[in-house]
């Protein structure tokens, strides 16, 4: 008798999506849920580091043509292990890796995988748009995207991961957000 067990594709889900509006800005906080696949915690054990990328886009409903886009945000995670530290490193970039590098990073270090993980999983008022830029009478629609950029992966891996479901971590939802969605924040109290 043969048991055959079939991998099932792990669930990336964004479970938590608010936004909030102040003077400086509007700001976005999440949660995505996701299980690191073995081959990628696998892969990053061997040195290779992942990146993980949240973009959030901002339209303006219009109702004779279509919606407009207002703004785009990025955000990259870069995720690495060091061996002789035996430390995860998260580099955390305003922006499209390509577009910034590591330079203008915030880095923290971990010491599990798991902490490094759940620190990637939770954004906490990421400011994705100035305040003009937002109309406060008009209807709006925030697109939220999170997913693994395997492009950042060394030439070898990119060839070998396309089409893998194991390499897949990737979510999206979207959002219709009206003026009285949009949560004001509490203004400071004047002493």
């Amino acid at each position: 008798m043969a048991v055959l067990i079939g991998q099932t594709a792990l669930a990336t889900e964004v479970t938590q999506l608010q936004m909030e509006r102040s003077e400086e800005g509007v700001y976005l906080s999440a949660s995505v849920q996701f299980d690191v696949p073995v081959v990628v915690e696998d892969a990053m054990l061997k040195g290779i580091p992942m990146f993980f990328v949240a973009e959030a886009d901002i339209y303006r409903a219009r109702w004779y043509w279509y919606d407009k886009r207002i703004t785009t945000a990025t955000r990259t995670m870069r995720l690495a292990y060091q061996p002789l530290t035996r430390r995860w490193r998260l580099n955390v970039l305003p922006g499209a890796i390509s577009v910034t590098g590591l330079r203008a990073s915030f880095s923290q270090n971990y010491d599990s995988m798991a902490d490094a993980i759940s620190s990637i999983q939770r954004l906490a008022r990421w400011r994705i748009a100035d305040a003009a830029e937002v109309e406060v009478d008009a209807r709006h629609k925030v697109e939220f995207r999170f997913r693994l950029d395997l492009s950042q992966l060394p030439r070898p891996f990119q060839i070998g991961v396309a089409g893998q479901k194991d390499w897949a971590i990737t979510a999206e939802t979207s959002r219709e957000l009206i003026a009285e969605t949009i949560r004001e924040a509490p203004k400071e109290a004047v002493k």
